[in-house]
């Protein structure tokens, strides 16, 4: 069963400047874990963003879990969508604990269960022992950690990640690879992952798409 399906998608800023995206199409099945791979500017960040519904395609259909989210006619607002991303920079909330941060989606569970699945995603994510600290106490793998445990909470259909190794130093990111796949595979999650290196794809990816830049 295909969780992701992507049909011409095309995204251009307005008429003056050529597409990012260009007739577009995919899909992902339950439990893959997808890469996208291509150079800066051949529109992977603005492909999560469709999918999360940050952006509007100028043209094109994504249908997620079965249900369209935007076609001509459709778009269904973020928060909608059964999607979990995890950004660049992590965007944790300083001012508040590892535990709260993961709770942080969950505010429309009861408190017990919210207790509950956060307790969850920090044993998944190993971090149980790091609860009440804050971000700035915790590397930086530990942070991206935290991020995905904040993206899982929520049970989405699907997960993106735009460049999460970026920040890391390449020691760090050879295990931090192993580490995260392990997640989502214990997760059986279904992962869309932008990067710009071969290396993560191939450690942590079923498959990869290519994106390349729009010259016409």
């Amino acid at each position: 069963m295909s969780v992701v399906e992507v049909n011409s998608i095309t995204f251009q800023y307005d008429r003056k400047h050529k597409p990012v995206i260009n007739d577009l199409s995919f899909s992902i099945d339950q439990g893959e874990i997808v890469g996208i791979l291509g150079a800066s500017g051949s529109g992977k960040s603005t492909l999560l963003r469709i999918l999360a519904g940050l952006e509007h395609p100028t043209e094109g259909k994504v249908v997620l879990s079965g249900k369209t989210v935007v076609d001509d006619q459709v778009c269904v607002s973020p928060e909608q969508r059964g999607v979990g991303m995890v950004f660049q920079d992590y965007a944790l909330f300083p001012h508040l604990t590892v535990a709260q941060n993961v709770s942080f989606g969950l505010y429309r569970l009861p408190r017990k269960e919210r207790a509950k699945r956060t307790e969850e995603m920090l044993e998944l994510v190993h971090l149980s022992e790091f609860a009440n600290r804050y971000p700035h106490e915790l590397s930086g793998g530990q942070q991206q950690r935290v991020a995905i445990a904040r993206a899982l909470a929520p049970c989405p259909a699907v997960l993106l990640m735009d460049e999460p190794f970026s920040n890391l130093d390449a020691d760090l990111k050879c295990s931090i690879r192993c580490e995260i796949q392990e997640i989502l595979r214990k997760a059986k999650m279904t992962c869309l992952f932008v990067t710009h290196d071969h290396q993560d794809v191939e450690a942590i990816c079923d498959r990869s798409i290519q994106m390349c830049e729009n010259l016409t």
